[in-house]
């Protein structure tokens, strides 16, 4: 390594890991939201109710730590859990 030279330190995510969903769990919600950002260019604007159905299943099966949709990017939306 030269002197002076940045070296690279990784950082963990901002909310941590997350376990796949390797029993498919949550499937269903996913190709759905899948589904809408391929008919809108990927636009998700478009499917903010399929990308909240997911992370609600995800949520209920313990897929990801349970969290304030206000904190997912859904403040504009009141909802309780």
């Amino acid at each position: 390594m030269n002197p002076g030279q940045k070296t690279f330190r990784p950082k963990p995510p901002d909310k941590g890991s997350f376990p796949l969903d390797h029993e498919g769990e949550c499937k269903e919600f996913m190709v759905k939201y899948m589904r809408c950002l391929k008919n809108h260019s990927n636009d998700n604007s478009l499917c903010r109710d399929e990308s909240k159905s997911y992370l609600q299943c995800r949520m209920e099966r313990n897929l990801m730590a349970k969290e304030e949709f206000s904190k997912l990017g859904y403040k504009d939306e009141v909802t309780e859990q």
